[in-house]
């Protein structure tokens, strides 16, 4: 994980919830934790029958959760080590080797049903752009691309300008959700018409971090949280309402306001162990649910798809789990051994 910076303390709030062990945010791994479950419930679950509309508005939510941690991880590291390629390395090695052996996977399940181009458009995070290039089993992936072309623009931004690049990313945030409105696109896998959803969590980090001083970020601390969350549910629930535009600010909103107070009931679940678990393996719950859904798993008619669901979660679960612990964390370990913090120099005392 990001190692918290150092921050003015007259502008972030001091967090109980910092894990000493892994020194992070320990509250953020909530979040993460309740965004995967949305995301799984939105996609596996029949929420629409109970609550029209329901399994729209929870992947909606869940991956607009996903993208306000990651704009809010991504700024929160660029601000304390403006260096793009260390954060290139920790990027890429993080998420593409799972990506990669997903969409190999895929790309042979499919046979002759599949071409080159579109192969290559997965590998290079761009089949999500305008005509889509996006897989059987593998249209969820769209995130991914989303994910992999803010790092570069990010990366790019903090090359050309330093760490005060970063204060052009809540700007970006504006002109996109501008965009989106003369669009009409309430909501979009097209990067240009989601990514102020990650561009809402960086504008956060920058508040969090001190960067417009400490009266921008007071206001957090007088946020009630039960509003915020009323907000966020109605941004995300009526997705084809002008509601959905401000779907970004307030999701952004919500998790931020956690980072300076939450009810004691919700600091508990956000910080607890299976909390922290989940978001650990949430990565690779994420690339592999909708891809066990189109074996056996998901397979048969209504009746018989739900009964095997129980059988569907576990596998995706434990799947994720070895993926998480014997897979990924290799690179993960790697990406930080060739990216080793440079240690100040001492000044010898004369």
């Amino acid at each position: 994980m990001l190692k918290v910076p150092t921050t003015n303390p007259s502008a972030a709030p001091v967090d109980p919830t910092l894990s000493a062990g892994e020194n992070r945010l320990a509250v953020l791994d909530g979040w993460r934790a309740l965004c995967i479950l949305m995301v799984l419930a939105g996609h596996l679950l029949p929420i629409n029958p109970i609550l029209p509309g329901g399994n729209e508005a929870s992947a909606a939510g869940g991956m607009a959760i996903f993208f306000v941690l990651s704009g809010f991880l991504i700024t929160r590291f660029l601000f304390d080590r403006p260096e793009p390629m260390p954060f290139l390395i920790r990027r890429i090695l993080r998420i593409v080797p799972l990506a990669w052996l997903a969409m190999i996977i895929l790309y042979l399940a499919a046979g002759d049903s599949r071409s080159t181009s579109d192969l290559f458009g997965n590998l290079f995070f761009t089949a999500n752009l305008p005509p889509s290039s996006l897989m059987t089993a593998g249209e969820h992936l769209w995130s991914l691309c989303v994910e992999a072309q803010f790092y570069l623009a990010a990366a790019l931004i903090v090359a050309l300008f330093g760490k005060r690049g970063l204060y052009l990313l809540p700007v970006a945030a504006l002109l996109v959700t501008g965009l989106r409105i003369i669009a009409g696109e309430t909501i979009s896998i097209v990067t240009w018409h989601r990514v102020d959803e990650i561009l809402a969590g960086a504008t956060v980090a920058l508040i969090y971090l001190g960067a417009f001083g400490p009266k921008l970020a007071s206001l957090f601390s007088q946020v009630n949280f039960y509003v915020a969350v009323i907000l966020a549910v109605l941004c995300t629930y009526f997705l084809d309402t002008p509601l959905a535009y401000a779907r970004p600010y307030a999701i952004a909103l919500m998790v931020g306001v956690t980072l300076w107070h939450a009810p004691v009931w919700a600091r508990y679940l956000l910080c607890s162990r299976p909390a922290a678990y989940i978001a650990k393996i949430s990565y690779a719950l994420y690339v592999f649910h909708v891809m066990l859904d189109h074996t056996w798993l998901g397979s048969g008619e209504l009746l018989e798809k739900y009964l095997k669901r129980p059988l569907l979660f576990a596998a995706t679960f434990a799947l994720a789990h070895v993926s998480t612990y014997h897979f990924e964390q290799r690179f993960i370990n790697l990406a930080k051994r060739m990216t080793p913090r440079a240690q100040p120099v001492p000044v010898p005392i004369s």
